[in-house]
Formats: C-alpha cells, structure tokens, sequence
C-alpha cells in the first residue's frame, strides 16, 4: 500500500476540544478546522445512517410480495436477497480501502467500463435516488393526510415536505446528521411495530368481509405467473436497495476498516426486521393485506402508525437529498481547495446541489400522475443493476490477474463463478423487473 494511501486511511480526529490537524483525504482532499470535517462518522453511525436508507415504508410492500409468492418462498427469496446484497456491500468496503479515490459508484463505472460506464453508473445513481427522494416526499404527504384528515392540500403537503427535507438535508457532513438517522430509524421501527402487533390483535383486516367468519387465507406456496412473482421478487430487492449510498456513507467514516461490522450489524437488524413483519403482518392478513400495509389494522392504527413514521419518512428523504447533493457537489468541486473549506463558491455550489436536487424530485413527484409506477420502473430499470452487477465486476476487477499468480485455485474459480451468477442475476432481475413494471 502506497504512503499516500496509509496517509489518507488514518482516522480524522474529531473529539470535542482536539485541534484538528490538516488531513489529507483521497476525495476531500485537505480536511482542516477552516471547513467541514467529512471523516467524522463512527462505525454505530455509519450502521444507522444504512439502515436508514434501507428500511422505510418499503418494508410494509414485503407482506404483499410474500402473498403472491407464498411464505416459504417468500422467506427463502428474502434470506437469498439478503445474502447477494450483503455480499455486495461487503465488496464496497474492501473496494474502498483498495480504492480510496472512489467516492460513488461512477467511479467504479469508469474503472471498469471508461468513461461510458461512469456516464451510465453515475446517470443511472442521480436518477435513481431523485425518484427515491420525491417517492419520500409523497410518503410524508400521505402521512400528513392521514394524520390531519386531509385539512390540506396533498400538493402543499409535497410542497412543506421538500422545502424540510432540503433544509437539513443541506447540513453539510453525514457525521452531523448521524443523530437525526437515529430519530428516524426508531421512529420507522416504532411505527411498523404498531402495525405488526395491531393486525395480531384486531379480529380481522380492515379489508376483510365484515359479514362472514374470517379465517386467515394466507398461503404456504403461491402460484403466481412471471409478472407477479419477478414483481414480488423485486418489491423485495428495492427493500435492499439502499446499496448504491453505501460508497458516500463508507467515504466519511472516521474509520474506514470498520465498514463490515456496521454493514453486518446494519444487514442482520435489516433482514430479521424484514422477516418478522413480512410474516407476520402477511399471516394474519392474508390476501387483504394492504399496500403498504399502515393501512390493514384500521383508521385510527394507521393514524397513529402514520405519526410515528412521520420523523422517519423525513429524515429518509433528506438523507436521498444529501446523498445526492453532495454526489454532484463532488463532483463540481473535487481537486479544488473549495471543497472543503467554507469559502462563497463552497456553499453557492453545495446549496445550488441541494435545493436543485429538492426542486427536481418535487417536480417529478407533483408532476407525474403516474409516478408510483414509474417510481417502480425506475427502480427496476436503475436501482437493480447497482446492486448487483458492479459489484461481481469490482472483485474481478481486483483479482482476475491472481488467478494467475495462484494457479486458479479451487476459491479463485469459486469465486469467479460467483460474480458470473451475480452479474446474470442482476441482468435477469433488472430485465424481468421492467417488463413486469411496464
């Protein structure tokens, strides 16, 4: 490893009262006390802020993924999903501290493509997360509607949640807004749990026939067709699809050699979550699941359901705000000494990423009649094939030329057909996915 690499993978010192000593950093370049501290994330924090871009109102779509494919395979789908992407995300984290000039997924792109696949990588992560952010946008107007009772216009509540969410979506580092991740990721939790204990003790759904003795018509195996079952299979993918924000949040962690133990802490919380509600929301509803399912214990359960996710639905989209802001900012201002010093061009250009990047998504969100369905199409068409196929392309791009020097080792070939399996399953998933969208 090159001096300039052991330099710049040294921890930031950022305890209250110590001098912050110049730093050089291979994104940021010279991080001093004159401007923002970019390596201030602590581990927990790195955990939180992930599990915060993975888990939202999403997790409420699993119920009715698993009733078109029935609990058994709906567990297994979930348990296999969850294992490609954790390995994914593995690979993010060694990448990284072989590669510490990468920032975004881009970067990775033009490593293994040239400067088509940064241009394709980088487009398909600017999208992706502006349609995520005004996606969050509508989810918190759908929770002050249902709160208020509509006292509202749905189109001034989009209107508020934007101008919120790009206000402290523009704080400038993800250590300063690591304490508003926890708010909204026990805020989220606490508002699923209300569901999933309330749907156990309700006698039946809201949707459910209130003139006939309800029996729970869950399903052990479905039998749906192509369409439902690789819409299924992605509704559970997108609940995973936070992947792409991992190389911003790995590019600020005061320590980057502990990205694997908050990836492990932030995929375990993830998955056991994920089945918990997935089962037991989908067990006592059965095919009168709501989607998203705040709605299947009642008026008032989705009420109060609605009040606790508020907080979390916020602070979701004002991390896809920030994330992507300071993509582009990045971007802009990367080998100049404004990126990281409080200079006029800093905040003109940061502020300019932030409030252009609120202002897109609230276009897109208020604009499109058909937005959850397009929303979906992009997740298909975008958000998939950045957590699959770049990934099997980073390992070999690292140790294709070791199978060499190793003789093409038993784990080697492993290996090998490993990425091969990941890479088609991204292509599979992603094609089959926007046919089932379209």
């Amino acid at each position: 490893m090159s001096e300039k690499q052991e330099k710049s993978l040294s921890p930031v010192p950022s305890h209250e009262g110590q001098v912050l000593e110049a730093q050089h950093d291979a994104v940021f370049g010279e991080i001093t006390e004159e401007g923002p501290n970019y390596r201030n994330v602590g581990w927990l924090g790195t955990a939180v802020l992930m599990m915060k871009t993975q888990i939202g109102l999403g997790v409420l779509s699993i119920p009715v993924a698993f009733d078109s494919l029935g609990i058994v395979p709906g567990v297994i789908v979930l348990i296999v999903i969850a294992a490609i992407t954790t390995w994914s995300d593995y690979i993010i984290g060694v990448f990284k501290l072989k590669h510490r000039e990468v920032y975004g997924i881009d970067d990775v792109g033009e490593l293994l493509l040239g400067p088509i696949g940064r241009i394709l990588l980088g487009g398909a992560f600017v999208l992706w997360w502006v349609f995520v952010a005004g996606s969050g946008m509508l989810g918190i107007s759908i929770g002050l509607n249902a709160v208020s009772d509509h006292a509202v216009c749905t189109a001034v509540y989009v209107a508020i949640a934007a101008i919120v969410a790009c206000i402290l979506g523009s704080i400038q580092t993800l250590g300063r807004l690591s304490w508003l991740a926890w708010i909204g990721l026990v805020s989220i939790l606490t508002s699923i749990l209300i569901v999933t204990v309330a749907v156990g003790l309700q006698d039946r759904p809201t949707a459910a026939p209130k003139d006939a003795v309800w029996v729970p018509d869950y399903k052990i195996v479905g039998n749906p067709d192509f369409t439902s079952a690789i819409t299924a299979v992605c509704t559970i993918v997108f609940a995973y699809a936070g992947t792409p924000a991992f190389f911003s949040i790995a590019a600020e962690m005061r320590e980057p050699r502990h990205f694997n133990r908050s990836l492990f802490l932030c995929q375990g919380v993830v998955t056991v979550y994920y089945l918990a509600i997935g089962i037991v929301i989908y067990y006592f509803c059965g095919s009168y699941v709501s989607s998203p399912a705040l709605g299947s214990a009642g008026p008032v359960v989705k009420k109060v359901s609605y009040g606790f996710a508020l907080p979390g639905l916020l602070v979701s989209t004002l991390l896809f705000i920030h994330i992507t802001g300071k993509y582009v900012f990045i971007r802009i201002l990367q080998g100049s000494r404004h990126l990281s010093a409080n200079t006029l061009t800093h905040w003109a250009v940061w502020l300019g990423c932030t409030i252009g990047t609120a202002i897109f998504a609230y276009i897109i969100a208020s604009a499109i009649p058909v937005f959850s369905d397009l929303v979906s199409l992009v997740g298909a068409l975008l958000g998939t094939p950045m957590c699959f196929q770049p990934m099997g392309g980073m390992w070999l791009y690292d140790n294709w030329s070791k199978g060499k020097e190793s003789g093409r080792s038993p784990r080697w070939i492993f290996m090998v057909c490993w990425c091969i399996f990941v890479i088609v399953a991204g292509f599979f998933l992603m094609s089959g996915g926007t046919y089932g969208s379209v």
